[in-house]
């Protein structure tokens, strides 16, 4: 039965992104090279969340990636960026204005983010501490 449903299941994400479960076995891989990470990324369809959220997890992801990654709507694959250890000053910068989601939070913590900004938020995350205990 199990064994059926994870058939299933993999045939639909094949229908999704051909060569899935290849592909997840890449991204997975100790040896997978910054290069490739890139490539599936760019290959993969906006719809396979699963592969998108493991590359942008990734410790041997680049910036370069990471930046592009980082206009993708899944809030998961965006939250992965603003923490990741890879990412850029500029795209940090970009993720803290996200109004869809309080990214600014992660980005207070990335040591990638520039310092006057990092400051001004963990300031602000400061001053809502204390509303908050205020209440």
């Amino acid at each position: 039965m199990i064994e059926q449903l994870i058939h299933e299941r993999t045939q639909e994400l094949n229908r999704i992104n051909p060569g899935w479960d290849e592909k997840v076995g890449t991204v997975l891989s100790a040896e997978v090279k910054p290069d490739a990470l890139d490539h599936l990324s760019r290959q993969a369809p906006k719809e396979d969340y699963y592969l998108l959220r493991l590359i942008s997890e990734h410790p041997k992801v680049t910036a370069k990636t990471l930046g592009r990654l980082s206009h993708h709507p899944y809030s998961a694959i965006r939250e992965n960026i603003a923490r990741h250890p890879n990412s850029d000053a500029a795209t940090l910068t970009r993720l803290s204005r996200d109004r869809s989601q309080p990214l600014w939070y992660l980005v207070a913590f990335n040591p990638n983010a520039p310092a006057p900004l990092r400051k001004k938020l963990q300031e602000r995350m400061r001053r809502l501490g204390e509303k908050t205990a205020t209440q």
